[in-house]
């Protein structure tokens, strides 16, 4: 059978579909709240105050049915209505920000009190106008209650602490994998490209090389990362992710370098490699300030160093 507008509902089914969105709501909140707990205990109570507030609505919604119409309840989900919002699972979701999930308690109530606004608009029963405008009072309510729940239990001082936490959660799992996949595979295939370009003159050659020591580069530090933290202890997250991300940026990081090899013309190749390898420092050195608390000018030298030293190695080895 398929999908049915929400128009062709009966009184009845709607009210049987808004017990049903309650409750899924309700387990939302809760399913976050688990996952909040550990990192962010006072988010964590949000929400699950917040899905207290839905068992509550719930129990009304099921009160005002069973007086209207017994106590059987049919199953309506939200699937099964076209133009309804629906809930991705918690589960299938990547691990949010603490930022996100504090916007998602007033996202989803203000989301499904604009659509019963829309759905009272377009119809012509009056019960089921008076029906939908009473939940879209109903769900703006909520709001208000999740904005007290936010102020009662996230006072500015816990806000700015969670704030820190995520911060270093993302600096952890995501900026350090790559920024050392990105150093690596910047600085590491200098050598190899710049010698090889020297030693034969040919820009072929130089890029064969490059791709060969990128992806090998590429390959070897993925795995490197991976196998070495599987993150139960050092909250670093996924070790496949990890292992993607630096892989993935010591990639592209040979790479850049790498593709202008592909210009016939030894020195314009050489001049664009050039260029693109100074690009690629300013960019880690700018990643390190940003990221690492390490001054502008000292992450500059340092970076600007390293790769001085190899690309002059690459050179004389080439030249020789």
């Amino acid at each position: 059978m398929g999908m049915r507008n929400f128009s062709e509902l009966s009184e009845q089914e709607i009210l049987a579909l808004a017990i049903g969105s309650e409750e899924e709501d309700g387990r939302i909140y809760a399913d976050i709240a688990e996952r909040l707990h550990v990192d962010y205990p006072a988010s964590a109570k949000v929400f699950v105050d917040m899905a207290e507030e839905e068992s509550e609505h719930r129990r009304r919604l099921i009160d005002l049915y069973q007086e209207k119409f017994g106590n059987h309840i049919p199953l309506i989900r939200r699937q099964d209505v076209r133009g309804f919002l629906s809930r991705k699972a918690v589960w299938q979701m990547p691990r949010p920000s603490i930022q996100e999930v504090r916007k998602l308690a007033e996202s989803m109530e203000a989301e499904t009190a604009n659509f019963y606004r829309l759905a009272a608009s377009r119809t012509s029963d009056v019960a089921v106008r008076k029906l939908l405008g009473d939940l879209a009072q109903a769900e703006q309510g909520h709001e208000r209650v999740a904005d007290q729940l936010t102020e009662e239990n996230l006072p500015q001082s816990v806000r700015s602490e969670e704030d820190d936490a995520a911060r270093r959660n993302f600096v952890l799992r995501y900026i350090q994998p790559g920024l050392a996949g990105l150093m690596d595979g910047s600085v590491s295939t200098l050598a190899p490209v710049f010698a090889s370009a020297f030693a034969t003159g040919k820009p072929w050659d130089a890029f064969i090389v490059g791709i060969a020591a990128s992806l090998g580069a590429g390959i070897s530090m993925a795995f490197a990362e991976a196998l070495s933290d599987d993150g139960s202890l050092t909250g670093r997250g996924s070790p496949i992710v990890r292992g993607v991300i630096t892989g993935g940026m010591t990639t592209l990081g040979g790479l850049g370098h790498t593709l202008p090899f592909l210009i016939p013309n030894f020195w314009t190749a050489m001049s664009i490699a050039f260029a693109v390898v100074v690009l690629e420092l300013g960019i880690i050195s700018w990643i390190r300030a940003k990221y690492m608390d390490t001054p502008p000018m000292r992450a500059a030298m340092q970076v600007a160093l390293g790769g001085a030293i190899v690309f002059v190695m690459g050179v004389l080895i080439g030249s020789s």
